[in-house]
């Protein structure tokens, strides 16, 4: 569906095409992204700059002919859609007519040729958590990811960056997405069995003696679930969500120790509340800046009085890039060259910069879990050296 167009152009008119699901499933999101874009409007661009906002209906087919009305409009960049399938859906015609797209997807599949995206992916997450890991002296790694593109994607990033460290993976397993009980897969991953036979074994053994030194050992004995230490000092949680907190709930009860393995997450660790999750205290993640984000979601709270989605930065974000290009002294220009400058950019989320393959890197802090808080154990940086 096309929106009411902006008014007529001028010869030194910069129009971008805002494409996002404005009715449909993902509407909340559609309008919160709405929102960010209009407070990079307001904050970067000047009157020769234009967005025009058109609803994809959270469809690819809707996005399809968004942006075949967005191009007839003389759009010279769209920004959007917001899924992988509807960027994918969109790049035959955008690429026809030479327009740039600037997607909200975390899909690296859908990129190149022109098409770019904001998402968050998780392979640069895996790798700046876990290669702080290994500079802290962790070896050896484990994993638990939910199944399909995602879970495969960071397991994938795992096993690249641990093998380039030179440290090890131990055991990688996978749950189904609509599971409920992860008992099994916490059970298997401990060892849990054969290292509470062997307790139960070690306990027998010292009844049948009765020496003191049996006896003193039998009493260190008592409050010990099982016999021996799991194979690896730390455990990668891929989830997010109500199946995190089940999963990490059930290490202490399968003794899998916290405070001797490391639990370490992704960005579906961006949640205000994993402190309630003992198991989860002292864990590491990587992500944006917090500082950074804060001053976004204050900015959009003063203005909206609610509090923004969390992927509203993407849109603020990229809407805040094209403005200021669009304001280069030599005109706009949006060519390969400009949007993969290797300094990069500042936005919402922290350091950012687009690849040749049209992915973007992003320069992430490293968080701990706090009870009440995340704490930044290892900061963002503030440019990139390559």
């Amino acid at each position: 569906m096309r929106l009411p167009i902006a008014p007529q152009l001028t010869l030194s008119t910069v129009r971008i095409g805002l494409l996002i699901p404005l009715s449909g499933p993902n509407e909340k999101l559609g309008r919160s992204l709405l929102n960010a874009a209009q407070m990079a409007l307001f904050d970067f661009s000047d009157s020769h700059f234009e967005l025009l906002i058109f609803d994809t209906l959270g469809t690819s087919e809707g996005a399809l002919e968004a942006a075949r009305f967005a191009i007839e409009d003389g759009v010279s960049v769209i920004l959007g859609p917001l899924l992988g399938t509807s960027i994918s859906a969109i790049a035959p015609v955008s690429q026809a007519a030479n327009v740039k797209v600037i997607g909200f997807s975390s899909d690296r599949t859908v990129t190149g040729e022109g098409i770019y995206t904001m998402g968050f992916f998780p392979e640069n997450e895996v790798k700046r958590v876990v290669d702080f890991a290994v500079k802290k002296g962790k070896k050896r790694f484990a994993a638990i990811a939910p199944s399909g593109l995602y879970g495969h994607a960071v397991v994938e990033a795992l096993r690249y960056t641990v093998t380039k460290l030179g440290a090890e993976v131990d055991q990688i397993l996978f749950y189904d997405t609509d599971a409920k009980d992860f008992s099994d897969i916490v059970r298997e991953l401990a060892n849990y069995d054969i290292r509470r036979q062997a307790l139960l074994d070690q306990r027998s053994e010292l009844k049948e003696r009765e020496d003191d030194i049996a006896k003193k050992a039998l009493k260190r004995l008592e409050k010990m679930q099982t016999l021996g230490e799991v194979p690896f000092d730390t455990l990668l949680l891929a989830g997010g969500g109500e199946q995190l907190f089940a999963i990490a709930a059930l290490l202490p009860f399968y003794d899998i120790d916290p405070k001797k393995v490391r639990v370490l997450g992704t960005g579906q660790w961006d949640m205000s509340d994993l402190g309630v999750e003992p198991a989860l205290r002292g864990g590491w993640h990587a992500g944006p800046p917090p500082e950074a984000r804060a001053d976004f979601v204050k900015h959009y709270k003063n203005i909206y009085g609610v509090n923004p989605h969390r992927l509203s930065t993407l849109a603020y974000d990229a809407t805040a890039l094209v403005a200021v290009m669009a304001r280069g002294e030599g005109g706009a220009d949006f060519s390969n060259e400009d949007l993969t400058a290797k300094s990069g950019f500042w936005g919402s989320d922290g350091l950012f910069r687009f690849l040749n393959d049209g992915t973007v890197q992003r320069g992430l802090a490293v968080l701990q879990v706090e009870a009440r808080s995340i704490k930044v154990i290892s900061s963002s940086p503030q440019a990139f050296n390559d």
